[in-house]
């Protein structure tokens, strides 16, 4: 027998103000389920030193946006958890990745018919070795050009798309190099 992997409903998400302050908690199928909850999340783009950006495929049994590329590493802060601590524990589960140093790029609410996120935006640029866990159906490097030619075409979520464009510019320009 096949385990088919799925969200957990259950998981407590902390719920903050656009600030992030906690002012409560929720379930994640309260906060996916059109609560408009406000509860924060972790992004990390990761660039090698060719300039490509790594995303990650969405599998299929995600509950947002199945089967849609996306930033490379995308998660939920626990409750009882720090923004740099469910970072690095995101990093590590969805890439493995331990050894990096990313720096805070911005943060900005995000709301889409099902949800309100407080995205905290990171970067770093890496050139060791990404292994996607059962978490991601798999990814790779794309070259900007790549993804300013895919953008509007169903390819990726429309968040990643909206942040690429925040952070990035319509020309999706290289960051400067983090520590």
């Amino acid at each position: 027998m096949i385990a088919t992997l799925q969200d957990n409903g259950e998981e407590l998400f902390p719920i903050v103000d656009p600030e992030g302050r906690i002012i409560g908690h929720a379930t994640r199928k309260e906060c996916h389920g059109g609560s408009m909850l406000l509860h924060p999340v972790v992004h990390l783009h990761v660039f090698n030193s060719k300039g490509e950006l790594y995303l990650q495929k969405r599998p299929q049994w995600k509950d947002i946006q199945p089967g849609r590329w996306d930033t490379a590493v995308g998660g939920h802060i626990d409750l009882g958890e720090n923004v740099e601590q469910a970072l690095q524990r995101e990093a590590q589960e969805e890439l493995g990745l331990t050894d990096f140093s990313a720096t805070l790029v911005t943060h900005y609410v995000f709301e889409s018919a099902r949800e309100r996120e407080l995205v905290f935006v990171h970067r770093t640029i890496y050139d060791g070795p990404v292994t996607p866990s059962a978490e991601t159906d798999g990814g790779r490097f794309w070259s900007l050009q790549e993804i300013r030619e895919a953008i509007g075409k169903d390819v990726f979520t429309p968040n990643f798309e909206q942040e690429f464009t925040r952070v990035f510019g319509t020309e999706g320009h290289l960051p400067e190099k983090s520590q």
